[in-house]
């Protein structure tokens, strides 16, 4: 139930490390107005319904299927939150979950912690974040990097994010680091919209000198999420394990910390960190998430093998079609699933069935007035 797609004797000596221990999920939530851009993302089917994307899957993350949320799931035009699968598992698996608020519009309706960070602003400005914001949230980083690992010190940290508009936060990060990302990321559309992407990460960096510091970058082109985990992966690696869930929004946070580790003479261990996500992220046919990592050089690269081919629910079979693929952790929570409890396919697909039909009831009875 999980591959390994780059440095596979890294990512076998991980997997074995922490076979049968319980991790703490923590996801790090923040914003960017890059997400308001038409077209730039499927994670809701309007501009307006993006702004509380984050928040509605934090909201249904803690709390499962409600009656009345007070930010429902906001509506897609194909397929469903990648949010049912993290909390399929966090839910029938007891995994402790942390929500970090790296710089939201507003607070979500559950408890998180506030590093009292700000919304990035479109990258395509090059001013995406005050660079005094950025410090601050690195620092917050490492703060909380180091009191969560102190909860798992043996066992791991899987950092998850919900950022709408990542991934092209992610390329700008990425080139200007110098990795040759262009036309490898992924988004939750099912053909990327490469062109779009590249239009905007080149408005952004127009004006970023090439030899800039990566905490410079950030505030030039990042958004507030990714200065966040890089400094929790970071303070983390020294003590227990690091899984970053999520496809190239991660290899950026991974690149962003090594550049930072580097530039700032900070204690790194790469040995306990790995990126895990979906299968559907992997084996992209319209991105290069397994070039993007081997580009990277040094980073372990794994995915779930989780299947919807054969699920009842529509949405849930949209992607194996390219849809929405990834995010809150999906893939992340899923190979937990399969490290803590050993479930496969059936087992795992079971509980995000009956949570899917848990939540499809919940909304039927809504729209007939019950």
């Amino acid at each position: 139930m999980i591959s390994i797609y780059t440095q596979h004797q890294q990512a076998e000596q991980w997997l074995q490390r922490y076979q049968g221990r319980s991790p703490l999920f923590a996801c790090v939530l923040g914003f960017t107005e890059t997400g308001l851009i038409p077209g730039i993302s499927a994670a809701g089917a309007m501009p307006r319904d993006r702004q509380y994307t984050a928040i509605a899957d934090a909201e249904f993350l803690i709390n499962g299927v409600q009656a009345n949320p007070r930010y429902p799931l906001p509506p897609l035009h194909v397929g469903a939150s990648p949010v049912l699968i993290s909390r399929a598992v966090v839910e029938a698996q007891a995994i402790p979950v942390q929500l970090i608020n790296a710089g939201l519009p507003q607070a979500p309706a559950v408890a998180a912690i506030d590093v009292k960070g700000h919304p990035a602003r479109c990258l395509s400005t090059g001013q995406a974040m005050d660079r005094a914001i950025v410090e601050h949230l690195f620092k917050q980083g490492l703060l909380w990097g180091n009191k969560l690992a102190a909860q798992v010190s043996d066992s791991y940290l899987v950092l998850g994010e919900c950022v709408v508009g990542g991934t092209t936060t992610a390329l700008a990060v990425l080139i200007a680091l110098g990795i040759k990302a262009c036309g490898k990321v992924n988004s939750s559309h099912p053909i990327c919209n490469h062109a779009q992407k590249w239009n905007l990460v080149q408005q952004g960096l127009s004006a970023l000198h090439p030899s800039s510091d990566p905490l410079t970058i950030v505030a030039a082109v990042g958004d507030p999420m990714q200065i966040v985990v890089a400094g929790m992966a970071i303070a983390a690696s020294r003590t227990c394990g690091v899984l970053l869930a999520g496809g190239t929004q991660m290899l950026a946070v991974y690149a962003l910390a090594r550049a930072i580790a580097q530039t700032h003479a900070l204690p790194l261990d790469l040995e306990q960190i790995i990126i895990g996500t979906t299968r559907w992220v992997a084996e992209d046919p319209t991105g290069d998430t397994v070039g993007l990592a081997h580009d990277l050089g040094s980073v372990p690269l794994i995915a779930t093998q989780l299947s919807f081919a054969t699920s009842r629910h529509p949405q849930l079979q949209a992607y194996e079609q390219g849809y929405v693929k990834e995010g809150v952790g999906a893939g992340g929570c899923a190979i937990a699933a399969h490290l803590f409890k050993h479930w496969g396919q059936m087992e795992l697909l079971a509980e995000i069935e009956a949570l899917a039909d848990r939540y499809q009831i919940t909304n039927d009875q809504l729209k007939r007035g019950k």
